[in-house]
């Protein structure tokens, strides 16, 4: 078992002793830890499904996108797609949200309850390439822990 794997296996532990039975807390309290867990991003937060778009939750970092179609940028393509989404430059994504200049990779992880999605973890870096299969399967698992 690698480091990266080590490091992901008791963080989820960490993770799932600061759930609740409150789901705005519970993205609170993951956005501020993964933003501690995480080397090399520049923003990790939450949307949340409303009406039928994605609704700026919980987050740590600069100010953010209130509100995401679904179909658009990686956060509305993930959704449409239901599946966890890295790119590895988001410069090269057609209809990329800009929120913040610096980025340059993304992953977008949906939140799935009983086959609806209720919401995406989105993570940006300033690294090109920063995240991977791991970070994918781990930061999955994490979410699967938002009650």
């Amino acid at each position: 078992m690698n480091e990266k794997v080590k490091a992901y296996e008791l963080f989820v532990k960490q993770c799932a002793t600061l759930m609740e039975e409150d789901m705005i807390a519970n993205m609170a309290n993951l956005s501020a830890a993964i933003n501690e867990f995480l080397n090399g991003i520049n923003w990790v937060g939450f949307y949340i499904m409303r009406n039928g778009e994605l609704v700026l939750g919980p987050f740590q970092g600069k100010p953010a996108c209130v509100r995401i179609k679904i179909g658009d940028g990686v956060c509305g393509r993930a959704v449409e797609k239901k599946k966890t989404l890295v790119v590895p430059n988001v410069h090269e994504f057609p209809g990329h949200i800009a929120c913040d200049s610096n980025t340059n990779s993304e992953i977008v992880v949906p939140i799935e309850r009983e086959d609806d999605i209720i919401g995406v973890l989105d993570i940006d870096s300033t690294e090109l390439n920063r995240f991977d299969e791991i970070d994918a399967k781990y930061l999955k698992r994490i979410t699967n822990l938002i009650k």
